[in-house]
């Protein structure tokens, strides 16, 4: 029996292979927990080679794997910064299992267009950065709390942001303010919904080896930027990050709320 059997999660942005949403959805179905994975139902010509090779399905391969470890999974394509989308996602994930207790804010622009300096950026690229990070995240919370908080048994929220949340870093405006906005939006949120014994953190990844980092690639530049960022001199896994908030939603994690913790090897240590 896991600690949290009965519960009910949703993880948006759950559909690679390789990346947080999917460890955090299998970590939280290993104690227990049902799942609605979201995703924008990508391009399989564009999956990595990694996906392709193993036959990798997207947020149904991410189902899959939930319901191998004995949990419920339902998998929904949705874009996270679409009111009907998510609307959608909610009622379906309620009619689905009868509630919802955890929501996992994960979805985020992808690496790589928006890493230039401020004069290269484009406003399209901004609004994209932001909305997706930040607008997604008051549109899923603002349509998952009602229920959350009609079936009166408290909850979760956990945000994603970085410990590019809590410093700036060159060529990085928009993901910088993206990620801050997120911890302010956690300190707010849980001052208004903590009265309903719902909690509601932020995880801040360091460097994390999953496929949003393919961009960067692993050879030199890559070693060398683990050496001059992480004490610990390595990259987090997807499944470190995924356990941390698995915890954060556990009856052991019960008196946190309104934190932006830092999990990244030692990189920030504020």
């Amino acid at each position: 029996m896991g600690v949290l059997d009965g519960k009910v999660a949703i993880v948006t942005g759950a559909g690679r292979l390789r990346g947080i949403g999917r460890a955090a959805a299998l970590a939280l179905a290993e104690l227990g927990v049902d799942i609605a994975v979201t995703g924008t139902g990508r391009d399989p010509d564009k999956y990595p080679p990694d996906e392709k090779a193993v036959g990798w399905r997207d947020i149904e391969s991410t189902a899959a794997q939930v319901r191998e470890r004995g949990r419920r999974c339902l998998p929904l394509v949705a874009d996270v910064v679409k009111s009907a989308d998510v609307k959608r996602t909610v009622a379906a994930v309620v009619k689905e299992f009868g509630r919802i207790d955890f929501l996992i804010n994960n979805s985020a622009f992808a690496r790589g267009a928006d890493r230039v300096s401020l004069l290269e950026l484009s406003e399209e690229l901004w609004h994209q950065v932001l909305e997706i990070k930040l607008t997604g995240s008051f549109l899923m919370s603002k349509e998952v709390l009602p229920a959350m908080i009609q079936h009166g048994q408290g909850g979760a929220i956990i945000n994603i942001s970085s410990i590019a949340g809590k410093r700036g870093f060159p060529n990085t405006t928009a993901y910088c303010t993206s990620n801050f906005g997120i911890q302010g939006f956690t300190q707010a949120l849980a001052m208004e919904v903590a009265p309903h014994r719902i909690r509601v953190n932020a995880v801040c990844p360091g460097i994390i080896d999953t496929a949003r980092m393919d961009v960067v690639g692993r050879g030199d530049a890559w070693n060398k930027s683990i050496e001059q960022m992480v004490p610990l001199r390595r990259a987090g896994t997807d499944e470190e990050i995924g356990k941390f908030i698995a915890y954060l939603c556990s009856p052991d994690a019960s008196y946190i709320t309104g934190q932006s913790l830092n999990i990244d090897g030692g990189s920030v240590m504020w």
